[in-house]
């Protein structure tokens, strides 16, 4: 992720005193990190759950286990929980969700791997899910968070 597109999302928090929160599993902290980076971001990130199993998206984000097992860790469902479990959680005014399939190994013909999907979620209940299938290998795909940040900003 460029300095720019977070030099951006960090002025429009602090502008509009908004904060923002990240869940990550996927990305493993990656976004988190990025954020962290850019002296000022204490005035508007509070924090970040790296939940990469499914037992700390269920005790952590209040994911539901029967969610879990219908839909699997990567769906829609479960990055919109993500997102909202987070929010909750640090009471932030927006959240971020990543969640996906890094590779090499774990994917299907249904979720091959690339297939990622992220969520921003608004203290009004807004919600915006982005589905995207990133390809070449693990570090790539996880280093495909500009393109993920970028999509949903």
């Amino acid at each position: 992720m460029k300095d720019e597109l977070v030099n951006s999302i960090q002025s429009l928090c602090i502008s509009n005193h908004w904060t923002l929160s990240v869940a990550e599993s996927c990305t493993g902290g990656a976004i988190a990190a990025r954020f962290t980076r850019v002296s000022g971001c204490s005035q508007y990130f509070l924090g970040s759950i790296v939940a990469y199993s499914n037992d700390l998206k269920i005790k952590l984000l209040g994911i539901d286990p029967q969610d879990l097992d219908t839909h699997g860790a990567v769906s829609q469902v479960i990055v919109e929980k993500m997102a909202r479990g987070v929010m909750q959680l640090t009471g932030s005014d927006y959240s971020l969700a990543v969640t996906g399939i890094a590779g090499p190994e774990g994917g299907s013909s249904e979720k091959p791997v690339g297939t990622v999907l992220a969520a921003i979620a608004g203290h009004r209940g807004d919600l915006v899910v982005l589905e995207l299938k990133l390809s070449g290998s693990r570090h790539e795909i996880i280093a495909g968070k500009r393109r993920i940040i970028a999509c949903l900003f």
